[in-house]
């Protein structure tokens, strides 16, 4: 039974630089009744994820820029509570994109059914959702590791990066992951089971680095940019192939960073491209069926950041940009 009250947070204003609490607004508002052929789904999990910083800009972008005054974007696992849609009955468990509220109407477009026996009804959201077929379709489609090649992951203990380096395991490379910090190193070598993963706030990262990648590196998954990306540069074999899925280190900056040598492109002949996980929706049956094999089989696993109520969400995101989450980062909401 729906609340008569729907909780939301809106995005109130966009940062210039870091964005701050102040760029978000808690308000209450009457729960809607869906209209014909719309559901009202309850939001049990909400994902954040870093390209939120993006949407939160004015800036032309992949995506159209978050409304102001209007509940901020994000995807979301939700059960349906009423229906006047002929394919969803009340009951049913579905990834939306619902947003950061506890209640969202949806007319059906974009919504899947989910089946909750055969894994839980969160990692929809993680590794067998956006973040995992990012992962799985950077590394294998553009990465395209072969044997006992190098692959290096930036933000390796992250949803997308944690994805990385085991698929990249499975397909018989030498993984090596970079973090922040002591405990998520020791996370990523010895639960994921990369080969080496180096902390980039070591003083000696740099030397750290080129000992973990004795041969060079023929893959660099890049998810953070700015400081690690100009670490990792010199070390790119000839050849090497750079998917490009986020720059979270740069997502604040309100000038140019530094970037890469540009030169060292035309004569490593490196392939660098920028990719959209939607650039490859004709892949997302692959993705499931190896992924959730990979899972169902104990090859693959994965590790969820869940914080409890709706009001944490723009602490945690805010927390989420500066590294501070462990995994998957979501907010539960209902159970």
């Amino acid at each position: 039974m729906a609340a008569s009250i729907n909780r939301q947070i809106l995005l109130k204003s966009r940062p210039e630089g870091p964005p701050s609490l102040d760029n978000f607004e808690l308000t209450e508002r009457p729960t809607p009744d869906p209209g014909d052929g719309e559901v009202l789904m309850r939001i049990l999990y909400l994902s954040l994820d870093p390209y939120m910083r993006g949407r939160m800009s004015a800036a032309k972008s992949y995506a159209t820029p978050a409304a102001l005054g209007h509940p901020m974007v994000g995807g979301t696992v939700g059960e349906i509570i009423k229906s006047r849609h002929p394919k969803y009955s009340v009951g049913d468990i579905v990834l939306g994109y619902g947003g950061w509220q506890e209640y969202a109407l949806s007319n059906g477009g974009g919504l899947r059914k989910l089946d909750p026996t055969a894994a839980p009804v969160s990692t929809a959201l993680g590794v067998l959702g956006m973040p995992g077929m990012t992962a799985y379709v950077g590394l294998l489609e553009i990465g395209q590791p072969k044997p006992v090649e190098t692959v290096v992951v930036a933000a390796a203990s992250g949803a997308v990066g944690s994805v990385v380096g085991q698929i990249a395991k499975l397909k018989g490379c030498h993984a090596v992951g970079i973090a922040g910090g002591a405990e998520k190193c020791r996370f990523v070598a010895n639960e994921l089971g990369f080969d080496a993963c180096v902390d980039h706030r070591a003083p000696d990262f740099a030397k750290q680095l080129a000992t973990a990648c004795p041969k060079g590196i023929d893959v660099y998954f890049e998810n953070v940019g700015g400081a690690v990306q100009r670490t990792v540069w010199p070390l790119l074999n000839d050849f090497a192939r750079i998917p490009v899925c986020g720059l979270i280190a740069q997502y604040n900056a309100t000038t140019l960073m530094p970037g890469p040598d540009m030169f060292s492109v035309l004569r490593k002949r490196l392939l660098l491209r920028g990719f959209i996980v939607s650039d490859f929706a004709a892949k997302q049956a692959d993705f499931l069926r190896d992924v959730g094999e990979w899972l169902r089989t104990g090859r693959l696993k994965y590790r969820e950041d869940i914080v409890d109520g709706l009001e944490k969400a723009p602490a945690s995101f805010l927390g989420l940009l500066q590294g501070k989450n462990f995994g998957k980062m979501l907010v539960r909401m209902a159970t």
